[in-house]
């Protein structure tokens, strides 16, 4: 069974980024009751001791805080040291700041496009050495609707996401023709029920448990893209009436 085998494979060595809360957490949750060890990475330590406490001898605590490149730096350094077993890596710490740009602040400007895609395009390119080397290997970047139809109140979001959705597609070239072990899957997630998404989504909005079911299961499928819920009425607006998807995501 080719789902059994590519599950099997991936579940060697995973590092989630964002591993203390909402999808990230979930994600360590599912991978470890999978049989999988996981480097859970995050800025807060105990937060991901709790994390690591639950699955004793699954999940090793790396934290790091991916807003400061020479972190990041480290962690890949670390990472390769440390870990040259590794097989995934699920690229899905992010932040959303709310701003009106003719006020922003640009500590805020340059702390979100660090986490939301510096660091991601970093650690994907940094690690690709270590997961060139094993079978099965896996980038997962998480992305989001928003990346086809922007929101006026998040513009430096979107753009991180459309930013590393395009970035995912060049990655997968890249990997088709130099290392094809790898495959580089995008995940378009939908509205999840984090701290993210405090106060607004309502009912439209599915647990971390349901959008990290929804990564594995890309990962079992290998699905290059994926759309999570309903960002795949987005996709289709885009395509046939990308006014319309502006207009309902504006």
């Amino acid at each position: 069974m080719a789902t059994d085998r590519t599950t099997a494979e991936v579940m060697g060595k995973a590092l989630v980024t964002g591993g203390s809360a909402g999808i990230g957490r979930a994600l360590v949750r599912a991978l470890a009751d999978r049989g999988g060890h996981v480097l859970a990475v995050g800025r807060d330590r105990d937060r991901l001791e709790a994390v690591a406490a639950e699955h004793p001898g699954r999940v090793t605590v790396l934290a790091a805080d991916l807003g400061d490149p020479a972190a990041v730096d480290a962690l890949v350094a670390a990472v390769t040291r440390d870990h040259p077993d590794l097989t995934l890596l699920v690229n899905n710490a992010a932040i959303q700041v709310p701003m009106r740009l003719m006020h922003a602040d640009p500590a805020d400007l340059r702390t979100e496009i660090a986490i939301n895609l510096a660091a991601p395009v970093a650690l994907a390119a940094g690690l690709l050495p270590v997961l060139a080397r094993n079978p099965g290997a896996a980038v997962v970047n998480v992305t989001s609707a928003l990346a086809v139809a922007p929101k006026a109140a998040a513009p430096v979001y979107g753009a991180t996401k459309a930013a590393l959705r395009n970035f995912s597609r060049a990655l997968r070239y890249q990997c088709e023709d130099e290392a094809s072990g790898i495959a580089v899957l995008d995940v378009v997630m939908t509205l999840v029920d984090t701290a993210m998404a405090a106060g607004r989504g309502g009912r439209a909005k599915i647990s971390p448990d349901k959008a990290a079911a929804a990564v594995m299961t890309a990962i079992d499928r290998r699905r290059p893209e994926s759309w999570v819920g309903p960002t795949w009425v987005i996709r289709l607006l885009d395509r046939l009436w990308p006014a319309l998807a502006y207009r309902l995501l504006r």
